[in-house]
């Protein structure tokens, strides 16, 4: 089983000049073939594969003496990760590969010859090794090393390793809960628990608005810009590991006492759409949440399940079944016409929703309305396979 850790780096200025000519290197790369890609497309119709696009790298690297700044194997991992969004692009995963620009997040990975020693992280073609500050053991073989440098200016290794370990064959004898996801509260289980909005972009907001403003009025290309640039993806980092933060603190949770985990497949994509909901929407990150559930799920052996959309989850009533035509958003409370239960709207939902987990697991029935399943299959290399460690969160809530 692979699992990714993450680590804050803390590179001399010795090596951050190194690091700052891998990134530049591999940007320009993947620029480069990204580019030639298109054109071989436009002329022939067809693309160009990882083995000729690796192949252009001897000639390229006579024609820019500079390209040896970077170390080699980053320069063909550039290859890969290239042809694998494109064949995530066209099995409708990931949309179309886009340039990288200088500016924001940088990347470049070390397939190969990395060692950790203790606290220090060695990499190929860097003078010394770069303190990695880890809160907990690295547990298996190191695979690959991803060395970013976020827009506020820090460093952090993302570390694939392999802990020799299969994944655990998922069993359903256990309690059950369904999950109904919201924005009042974040989210409401079957057995009656609301968990609260932290809202953390608005906590944020003030902060984020005077650093904004400042920004602003900065000249263009002066120094202070870029300062102030830093500042304010500071604050855009606070609000993403604050967010982060809660998130598997919550998912922990709910696998810990649950065996079985039913969520409904929301179709978020569509619901940003209404701009009156859409910061509010995208700041809950429901879509990280139901994946943090399902990957702790499997490291547990436990059942993740998602149902369909389309199933009238709020307007069908969890006691006797009857479906109501229409119920508004604004009604948080109703009462059934035939059996007169007074229903929470979010708890009933909420219900159904594991209820009809549980009815899909008895039946073997596929939980899609077209029989078929939602997400995509498929796998494009081991990268793909890798589970996040929830680093900053060794104690669970």
């Amino acid at each position: 089983m692979y699992k990714a850790y993450k680590f804050r780096l803390y590179p001399t200025s010795e090596q951050q000049i190194a690091l700052a000519k891998s990134f530049g290197c591999c940007r320009w790369f993947w620029n480069y073939a990204l580019n030639l890609c298109q054109e071989t497309y436009k002329v022939s119709g067809k693309g160009l594969s990882r083995g000729a696009i690796q192949g252009l790298l001897p000639s390229l690297k006579k024609e820019y003496p500079w390209l040896t700044d970077a170390y080699s194997q980053c320069l063909q991992f550039v290859a890969l990760n290239l042809s694998t969004a494109y064949k995530n692009f066209f099995e409708k995963r990931a949309g179309f590969p886009r340039f990288k620009s200088k500016h924001g997040k940088q990347s470049s990975s070390y397939p190969a010859n990395v060692k950790l020693d203790g606290d220090y992280l060695k990499l190929p073609g860097l003078v010394g090794s770069i303190y990695c500050q880890q809160d907990r053991p690295i547990d298996g073989q190191i695979k690959t090393v991803t060395v970013s440098l976020a827009a506020d200016g820090k460093y952090y290794a993302s570390i694939l390793v392999d802990n020799g370990q299969e994944i655990p064959t998922p069993s359903v004898d256990g309690k059950a809960v369904g999950i109904d996801l919201g924005l009042t509260h974040f989210c409401i289980t079957s057995d009656g628990s609301k968990f609260d909005n932290p809202r953390h972009t608005k906590r944020y907001a003030r902060n984020l608005k005077k650093k904004q403003q400042s920004l602003a009025r900065k000249q263009t290309g002066s120094n202070t810009r870029v300062k102030a640039r830093k500042l304010v993806a500071r604050v855009h980092s606070k609000i993403s590991w604050a967010r982060s933060d809660f998130l598997h603190k919550l998912s922990r949770k709910m696998v810990n006492e649950n065996q079985v985990i039913a969520v409904e497949n929301l179709y978020i994509k569509g619901m940003v759409r209404n701009h009156n909901l859409a910061l509010a929407i995208s700041d809950c990150s429901w879509g990280q949440f139901c994946t943090m559930l399902k990957y702790k799920s499997e490291w547990d052996g436990k059942t993740y399940l998602e149902v369909d959309r389309f199933f009238a989850s709020s307007k069908t009533c969890s006691v006797c079944l009857n479906l109501i035509d229409s119920l508004s958003l604004n009604i948080r409370n109703w009462t059934c016409n035939k059996c007169q239960t007074h229903h929470d709207r979010d708890v009933n939902a909420a219900v159904n929703i594991k209820n009809e987990a549980l009815r899909i697991l008895a039946l073997g029935t596929s939980a899609t309305a077209n029989g078929g399943n939602i997400s995509q299959p498929g796998k494009t290399s081991v990268l793909l396979d890798a589970i996040p460690c929830e680093v900053g969160n060794p104690i669970p809530l």
